[in-house]
């Protein structure tokens, strides 16, 4: 089956100098991205791994080569540029949820809509929408501390997908989660991956991989189709 490149790498390298140290977070890659396939990122830590995903979500600039979402080289945009593009076509979801605490789940997952300009009314609306999508709209009055860490995670799930975006990069979604929790996230993560989205997933948990359609393995900066043979 021919798949629709999300995002891609074009021998794309990140490299930090401190003094006369030259560290290579990743080292120049060549890769894609597809939507309608979850792809999982696992290594050792500091292996490269965030660096990837950072230079994914249009977080950081690539060294060398170029960073590209759908048709456009992201590398080449200015960091206002970049910001817009984060908010409209990219979602994020994180291990520790980064939910804002004085705020509902409602109002958490209204945010990226009233940052783009929606009004209250209609971001109320698709929010508690999403919110009974993921089966919990009887928690949308709820503070994050009263929430479950499975809870929490569908409410940061929900707050990633508010804009429809095409590309969800996952950095330990899992981590903080119960076994049963962890399996709901990513059967929910599974299910937006058909929707003709990419779906990237950095973790330490293997019990994901049942989950994946394909998975990649970083190592020192090196990325490899290919299983490491290290404890990660």
């Amino acid at each position: 089956m021919n798949r629709t490149i999300a995002a891609q790498l074009s021998n794309a390298g990140k490299e930090y100098k401190t003094g006369d140290t030259t560290l290579v977070a990743l080292q120049p890659t060549t890769i894609n991205f597809n939507k309608g396939e979850v792809t999982l990122i696992v290594g050792p830590s500091g292996s490269g791994k965030t660096t990837l995903l950072s230079l994914l979500g249009c977080v950081i600039y690539p060294t060398s080569g170029d960073v590209w979402l759908g048709d456009t080289c992201v590398s080449k945009l200015s960091e206002n540029q970049q910001a817009e593009l984060r908010l409209n076509h990219i979602g994020f979801v994180f291990q520790g949820f980064n939910l804002i605490a004085p705020l509902s789940s409602l109002e958490n997952v209204m945010q990226p809509l009233l940052l783009k300009g929606v009004s209250r009314k209609t971001a109320k609306e698709k929010a508690m929408g999403i919110l009974r999508t993921f089966g919990i709209e009887d928690r949308a009055g709820n503070l994050p501390k009263t929430l479950s860490g499975g809870q929490q995670q569908r409410v940061a799930v929900a707050r990633a997908l508010i804009t429809n975006p095409e590309l969800i990069l996952c950095d330990e979604p899992t981590a903080s989660l119960d076994h049963q929790s962890a399996i709901q996230v990513m059967k929910i993560l599974q299910s937006l991956s058909r929707d003709n989205r990419a779906v990237i997933v950095v973790t330490h948990d293997m019990r994901l991989k049942n989950y994946a359609d394909r998975i990649i393995y970083v190592i020192e900066g090196k990325i490899s189709n290919n299983p490491i043979e290290t404890e990660f």
